[in-house]
């Protein structure tokens, strides 16, 4: 089944992607900006992901498929890079988390920060309950929640990405 050039292709670039963005994470986190504080807008998944689904998709078509993607397969092949640097990168979220003792509780009294500096703003989007719900819940998070917050996002951002990318590269065959 791994000899599907449909599985086999995003498979490769998945796991090169999931490298990617695990380097990504430790490198924000030391540089002082902590990666799971970025706005989704601004998330470097964007860019990874857009990337590698545009080249993946690409090399299927091109040597693989002789020149014809069909929406499907620009799918199914985005979405199993999608998952697998997802698994990757929440993996190394996990045990980044679990080794580095400053990770989490950096990531819990920045985001109490912003939570409390923002009080009046995300009291009037999500009300008074799910905020105070939230807040109390902060100091019990634990690295499983950050990696299955990567896991969740990137299945999100990745879903976006992958219906635009599919689209523009898909190729029909040409009927005479």
């Amino acid at each position: 089944m791994m000899n599907n050039p449909l599985l086999k292709i995003p498979f490769r670039y998945g796991l090169l992607g999931g490298a990617v963005g695990s380097i990504a994470i430790a490198v924000l986190y030391f540089i002082g900006r902590h990666p799971f504080l970025i706005p989704v807008y601004f998330d470097f998944r964007i860019f990874i992901f857009g990337v590698f689904i545009f080249f993946s998709l690409k090399e299927l078509r091109d040597y693989y498929q002789q020149g014809v993607l069909f929406f499907w397969q620009g799918m199914v092949g985005s979405y199993v890079f999608i998952v697998t640097s997802a698994l990757i990168g929440s993996g190394f979220t996990w045990c980044f988390a679990r080794w580095n003792a400053g990770f989490l509780p950096s990531y819990i009294e920045k985001l109490q920060q912003q939570m409390l500096g923002f009080n009046e703003e995300i009291i009037r989007s999500v009300g008074v309950e799910a905020y105070n719900q939230q807040l109390n819940k902060l100091p019990s998070t634990s690295p499983m929640d950050l990696a299955g917050d990567y896991f969740l996002k990137s299945l999100i951002i990745g879903l976006f990405l992958t219906i635009i990318i599919s689209v523009i590269l898909r190729k029909q065959p040409q009927t005479n």
